[in-house]
């Protein structure tokens, strides 16, 4: 893999560019990788505006050098980018049908790093998701994910198998926020070609 020089983050549903493993990533890029440029953009509730704004973002970016990755919600974003541009992607715990899962969750949410902050997901939001799910992963070997087996929300089975063919990592215990990230730090930064 080329050293890549650009790294979008996304995060995932409720989540915020305050994320725990965001902020772990931020922190190690800026310590021994101060070159490469970070982004990680507060996504909007909205799936096809959420996908619009990182395809606008990153529209300039360098196909052989740009990475993404993402967490959740976040790592369907990041396969569906992965599949769209090309690039290599790191998936941590990723949902694998959003547009099932979040069918519960039609209404008012509070936003997870600053719960006075509230939005609406809307049943379309459903229906955009469904819209852009990829039929099937495209060059497996293009991605790496980070599974656990303790994930409360989603199914790790589901998720090894979506990935099979992927470099896999997957962590007896957890949970879904891989509150255990640090550990796994290393393991990420070398799927990504960072080390």
């Amino acid at each position: 893999m080329t050293q890549p020089t650009h790294l979008l983050y996304l995060h995932g549903f409720r989540s915020s560019p305050l994320s725990f493993k965001a902020r772990c990533l931020s922190t190690w890029l800026a310590t021994n990788q101060p070159q490469v440029q970070l982004w990680c953009p507060q996504l909007p509730p909205s799936p096809a505006q959420a996908l619009a704004l990182v395809m606008a973002g990153t529209d300039i970016w360098p196909v052989d050098t740009s990475v993404v990755v993402g967490s959740s919600l976040g790592g369907f974003y990041a396969s569906v980018v992965a599949e769209t541009r090309g690039w290599p992607s790191l998936l941590l715990n990723p949902a694998v049908d959003p547009a099932r899962d979040l069918a519960t969750h039609i209404g008012e949410q509070t936003a997870f790093h600053t719960p006075e902050d509230r939005f609406f997901f809307h049943a379309s939001f459903v229906d955009e998701l469904r819209a852009m799910a990829p039929p099937a992963i495209t060059r497996p070997q293009r991605y790496a994910a980070l599974i656990t087996e303790g994930d409360e929300v989603l199914d790790w089975r589901e998720m090894a198998a979506r990935y099979a063919g992927a470099r896999l990592r997957i962590v007896p215990g957890s949970d879904h926020g891989i509150s255990d990230f640090m550990h796994h730090l290393p393991w990420c930064i070398e799927q990504l070609g960072l080390g």
